[in-house]
């Protein structure tokens, strides 16, 4: 059916929360919107028209004029720019943006932002915390908790305004960003991922760069020069990584992080483990510092962060052996810096990988490996890609499993105490889970039932 009655209002591609919160905040600003859905039957369809029933809604496949006809176009970050129908709209000179856009044109109140291809939901929940222990309010958004544009649009006005947002933003949310213009962000780092999104890493490592786009402060991975952003007239630029620092950068260094060559904080002191654990710790207070925010409060915020669920979480010790649960690994970057951080204090590792690895190259596994692991289980729908990888790697049990509490079985026999167990697939989890925490879920029971 068409939607067509005006040639004037903003069409909405996709009924997801992203989508509602979208339909909520345009429809609060008085502006007219039509929703289009590639699905049939969304699940959210019925309780979409209770909430606005007087909103044009076409499901299956798209109406081509409803798009080219639209003054503009707001799209779910799970949809591509490179869609036909979306490529077509944008050639005909139709705007397409996603909500992070529609939020940035609107806020008023400094924003941190945080991507990259891991460590992200960790640094931008860090940062949060660091913030509120300063004494601010702050809001914690984006590709995190509550859509972002829900955060405008709080029926509750009796409730202050945060002083400032943290925004955790994904390569897919920042593809039609323009006007952002944070007080602080970061790439923390770029490892190939979403590689049946983007062309090649360069273009996904380009359109992590967005984030700095009109930035007062830009902060860059030493390691890694793929963070190294264009920055604007003016702005200012520090890092975070490996070794010591120079004086206005964050580094780990000496068992300690440190701000230029004063020492902050002993890693000993800190609840999370591994080095990437204290790389994504120094770009976090280096963020806080960009932004103007009390150092002494973000390290006693950061003393009593324990890390967050599936993000290498102890799950238990059995017989001296470690069980670490980070199955929220789902590209080869991620499980390579879980081996190199864990590996630092020289344990034997016993690894679960696969899954669905996304078209990702799986080579740079080899080397990440080499000298650290000792037994690798292998599961999901790449077991037979990683096997072939693997296969050179010399004196490594590699075992073929049909579940975790297979693969967990099968590590066990090799693992002496000292050892980690760890899960760090490299894959998403969606070919044999609902999602990677019911992933994570399932390797604690496997562990568990030991």
């Amino acid at each position: 059916m068409s939607v067509i009655a005006s040639n004037k209002y903003t069409l909405i591609l996709g009924m997801g929360l992203t989508g509602q919160s979208c339909v909520r905040y345009l429809l609060s600003k008085g502006i007219r919107v039509v929703v289009c859905d590639s699905r049939e039957a969304p699940p959210s369809l019925e309780a979409f028209k209770q909430e606005f029933p007087d909103v044009p809604v076409q499901t299956g496949p798209w109406d081509e004029s409803a798009l080219l006809g639209a003054s503009e176009i707001v799209i779910s970050p799970g949809l591509s720019r490179k869609t036909p129908a979306i490529k077509k709209a944008i050639a005909a000179g139709v705007p397409v943006i996603g909500d992070i856009e529609l939020f940035a044109r609107q806020v008023s109140k400094p924003v941190i932002a945080i991507t990259g291809s891991n460590g992200k939901t960790t640094v931008t929940t860090l940062v949060g915390e660091m913030v509120r222990a300063a004494g601010l309010k702050v809001i914690v958004a984006g590709n995190i908790g509550t859509p972002v544009l829900d955060t405008l649009n709080n029926p509750n006005t009796s409730e202050r305004e945060p002083d400032i947002y943290v925004l955790e933003l994904s390569s897919f949310q920042l593809e039609s960003l323009t006007s952002l213009r944070p007080v602080a962000c970061t790439v923390l780092n770029v490892s190939a991922d979403h590689m049946d999104r983007y062309a090649n890493l360069m273009e996904y490592a380009l359109t992590k760069q967005r984030i700095a786009f009109g930035a007062k402060h830009v902060i860059a991975n030493k390691q890694d020069p793929l963070t190294e952003v264009p920055m604007a007239e003016g702005a200012r630029r520090s890092c975070f990584g490996l070794g010591q620092p120079d004086l206005k950068d964050f580094g780990v260094f000496d068992g300690h992080i440190y701000k230029g060559l004063k020492p902050l904080v002993a890693v000993e002191e800190l609840k999370i483990v591994g080095e990437h654990n204290y790389l994504n710790a120094a770009a976090a207070l280096a963020l806080v510092d960009a932004a103007g925010i009390d150092l002494t409060a973000a390290i006693s915020a950061l003393k009593d962060f324990s890390g967050l669920p599936h993000r290498c979480q102890f799950v238990a010790e059995k017989n001296g052996v470690r069980f670490i649960n980070d199955s929220k690994a789902t590209n080869v970057g991620a499980t390579v810096a879980a081996i190199r951080g864990l590996a630092a204090d020289k344990p034997n590792l016993h690894i679960v990988l696969g899954g669905d690895g996304k078209g990702a190259d799986f080579s740079p596994l080899v080397q990440a490996l080499s000298g650290t692991t000792t037994s690798v289980a292998l599961i999901g729908k790449d077991a037979p890609k990683l096997a072939e990888v693997l296969a050179s790697t010399s004196n490594l049990n590699i075992g073929r499993c049909t579940d975790l509490a297979e693969a967990v079985q099968y590590l066990v026999g090799f693992a002496q105490p000292g050892d980690i167990v760890l899960l760090s697939p490299a894959c998403a989890s969606l070919d044999m889970f609902k999602n990677f925490e019911a992933r994570g879920e399932a390797f604690r029971e496997a562990v568990m039932a030991l």
